[in-house]
């Protein structure tokens, strides 16, 4: 199962997504972060990994999916929160190639 907790502050929506991203699961992920980057022409994303227990190639797409939406809207994506239980996905899904990682939400304010 997959669980979103979304907020937004400064111009930044952050989502901390706990349980698991996957091809079952992704649909939750579209209805919720998806629909809101398309409607309210969000242009800053922060996904925090910290709780996420599992990644797959679909939860890897999910994500691409949407820095393609925020590069669109001229915005930027990072990721913070990367744990050993997804890490080897990320890795091999080369999302870092795109999406920027940093450290803490916290220091998202200072990018």
């Amino acid at each position: 199962m997959l669980s979103i907790d979304m907020e937004f502050r400064k111009g930044i929506l952050f989502v901390r997504l706990n349980g698991e991203l996957t091809k079952d699961t992704f649909d939750i992920m579209s209805r919720d972060v998806i629909a809101k980057i398309k409607k309210g022409g969000i242009t800053n994303v922060v996904y925090n990994l910290e709780n996420l227990d599992y990644i797959d190639v679909k939860g890897v797409h999910a994500l691409l999916y949407t820095y393609e939406l925020i590069k669109n809207n001229h915005g930027k994506t990072l990721i913070c929160g990367i744990n050993s239980k997804v890490s080897k996905m990320i890795k091999k899904g080369r999302i870092l190639n795109y999406i920027g990682e940093i450290g803490s939400e916290i220091k998202a304010f200072s990018n």
